[in-house]
């Protein structure tokens, strides 16, 4: 076979070879003594590349690349890359190197199952089944569902994917009394779906808190993170026609998950104005 022909070079020009995958470059920014401290100055630089000419799991520059670039200290390259990795746009993988972050899901606080909410983002959603038994759940569950001390309820655990990708490990305990012979369907698919279909019993109230927590040794196996990297904790109680129907803690993972809440004019007093927004999943 013969070889490829060469390729041609026209006006003396060098070919050049880009070193990640990007969209087309702008004309480099230039960071200037000014009012606004340069460290900020190019940490807004690095977000616009990151988010109109680098491609999500791409590399940054160097940091050598950028000091010559734009001309300015290695500590001020510092501080704009660690304030973009606190802002989730960028991300240090130990020993390889700063890449641009993946797009965070973001879900608004409302009544939704995973899966909908998931399959409403155009991302597909699987499901990981790795526990379902029936068990005497904690004091305060039993308490939530009216159990006597030791009497079973549903345990289910199980890893929520989107797109493939871990996103939530759900820790949940579900009503005996309602839900009779649990164990006997498929828990992989949604189970609000299949609560409404088999058993009539819709989720249609829920009360929910959020917190910041960190991933320990069991929750970072499942999501595929590291000990000790940010988690959210997403803990509801929800009802069906008033009665106890499901006690679900879940652990999302910080890096590809966010909760939006649309607050409006909240007058007290005022039944005409209340924050939208409500209860999620």
């Amino acid at each position: 076979m013969p070889p490829p022909a060469p390729h041609r070079i026209t006006d003396g020009a060098e070919p050049t070879v880009p070193t990640v995958p990007s969209r087309p470059r702008r004309e480099p920014h230039r960071i200037t003594d000014g009012v606004e401290p340069k460290h900020v100055q190019l940490r807004s630089v690095l977000a616009t590349m990151a988010a109109t000419e680098l491609l999500p799991d791409s590399a940054i520059p160097s940091e050598r690349e950028l000091m010559e670039r734009f001309a300015v200290s290695r500590a001020t390259v510092r501080r704009a890359i660690e304030a973009l990795i606190g802002d989730g746009v960028l991300q240090r993988v130990q020993g390889k190197g700063t890449f641009v972050a993946p797009p965070r899901v973001r879900s608004h606080l409302h009544l939704a199952s995973f899966t909908r909410d998931m399959r409403r983002r155009g991302l597909s959603p699987s499901t990981r089944v790795v526990r379902v038994e029936a068990a005497a759940p904690p004091d305060d569950v039993a308490r939530w569902f009216g159990l006597a001390p030791g009497a079973p309820a549903w345990r289910v655990e199980r890893v929520r994917l989107a797109a493939g990708e871990p996103m939530a490990f759900e820790r949940g305990w579900y009503s005996p009394e309602l839900l009779p012979g649990l164990d006997r369907h498929d828990l992989a698919a949604s189970l609000h779906e299949l609560f409404a279909r088999e058993y009539s019993r819709p989720v249609d109230s829920a009360e929910q808190s959020v917190r910041a927590e960190v991933a320990d040794a069991a929750l970072a196996h499942h999501l595929e993170v590291r000990v000790g990297d940010p988690i959210l904790a997403v803990d509801r109680s929800s009802r069906s026609e008033g009665a106890p129907l499901e006690r679900v803690l879940s652990h999302y993972r910080g890096d590809r998950y966010e909760l939006y809440l649309s607050l409006g004019d909240t007058v007290p007093g005022n039944p005409q104005h209340h924050p939208r927004g409500g209860n999620h999943r």
